[in-house]
């Protein structure tokens, strides 16, 4: 049985292939597609509906607790990129 993760957007619970780990780096939300960064992480559906309504709640900011406001550039980057890209993989 898979880990089951809780999307800061929708607030629907889901797999966690089904999310996207994001973690907080030098103020921005950076996404963490191997799932090993150090630090507090968040999921998110890799959906821009979700990732709209946790920025306009600023839900990454408290669930990665982080007082000061955070850029979500390369959040909305990575979902803005074709789906049939290949993922890079470590060896």
């Amino acid at each position: 049985m898979e880990p089951v993760r809780t999307c800061l957007g929708c607030r629907r619970r889901a797999d966690r292939s089904a999310l996207v780990r994001v973690v907080a780096r030098d103020g921005e939300v950076v996404v963490d597609r191997s799932g090993t960064l150090p630090g507090r992480g968040a999921w998110v559906h890799p959906a821009r509906e979700c990732i709209d309504i946790a920025i306009q709640r600023k839900a990454f900011g408290r669930a990665l607790r982080v007082q000061s406001g955070l850029a979500t550039r390369q959040v909305l980057t990575m979902i803005e990129a074709p789906t049939g890209a290949p993922e890079e993989q470590a060896d």
